[in-house]
């Protein structure tokens, strides 16, 4: 990018900059009307109502997921691409450690038939596969809820256990301790082996450790994404049948030439 093409870039930044400093304090004169306007961009965080997301800092949130109202999300969470956790009508709570993966739905009930009240709690290190729905139910602490499955109003998943991708999950089901289930509606299928228990707990420490990369990509600034743009470019490689087909000549920088008698594919001169 150029001096003019930097030069406008920095304009428009302060442009926008100025514009959502405006917004925000627009928002707070109207206090705790802000939230009936008919139309808003995207935003990760957002208040229903007057109640606001509580996200502890060390906690990822996805730029396109959406945490709206009733929610508390502990100490080094991840919420992935694409979620939308929203409590409206009760209260969302994700313990420590857990990750909820890309496109999933975490919603609440206000109550069932029977008058029991139904907030949605997910304890710590648990793992949510992609595109999960979570309504109104309980995951205890170090349970496993496979991509794709359901888990209905009441619904119970004890610690250690495991509903299986796809798997729908009834209302008011318990499912019981190191068993895992599956189907539609889901069943008891067999025993966790203590392997497999295993696995739950270093699927969310991969998924804390993956956050941690995520977060730091997110947070980078436009010169630096700029200067590894210019680093890719600078020591790519690329096969030469492969340019040759594009029609590229591609120049190795000077401090990349190795000298011959170091590379692997060619003999050192002077032996037989």
């Amino acid at each position: 990018m150029g001096t003019l093409g930097r030069a406008v870039y920095t304009v428009g930044f302060w442009i926008r900059e100025t514009g959502q400093a405006l917004d925000r304090l627009g928002c707070r004169l109207q206090g705790n009307y802000y939230f009936q306007e008919q139309l808003s961009r995207h935003r990760t965080l957002m208040n229903i109502f007057d109640k606001a997301p509580l996200v502890d800092k060390e906690a990822f949130v996805a730029p396109s997921a959406s945490i709206i109202g009733d929610v508390q999300v502990g100490r080094g969470s991840s919420i992935w691409y694409g979620c939308v956790l929203r409590g409206d009508v009760n209260s969302i709570t994700v313990g420590s450690g857990t990750n909820i993966q890309d496109n999933s739905l975490v919603h609440v009930a206000k109550s069932n038939l029977s008058g029991k009240v139904l907030p949605t709690i997910i304890g710590d290190n648990v793992t949510i596969g992609h595109s999960a729905v979570l309504h109104g139910c309980t995951v205890e602490d170090e349970a496993f809820v496979g991509m794709g499955a359901a888990l209905l109003d009441g619904a119970v998943l004890e610690k250690h256990a495991m509903v299986a991708a796809g798997a729908l999950v009834r209302q008011n089901m318990r499912i019981p301790s190191g068993q895992v289930w599956g189907g539609n509606p889901a069943k008891f299928l067999r025993k966790l082996s203590d392997e497999e228990i295993a696995f739950i707990s270093q699927s969310a420490t991969n998924y804390c450790n993956l956050a941690q990369v995520h977060a730091a990509e997110n947070a980078k600034s436009f010169d630096e994404i700029e200067f590894e743009k210019v680093l890719r470019k600078k020591y790519s490689r690329r096969d030469e049948e492969y340019d040759s087909m594009l029609g590229v000549i591609r120049e190795t920088p000077p401090e990349l030439v190795l000298p011959d008698n170091i590379l692997p594919d060619k003999p050192q001169k002077g032996t037989q």
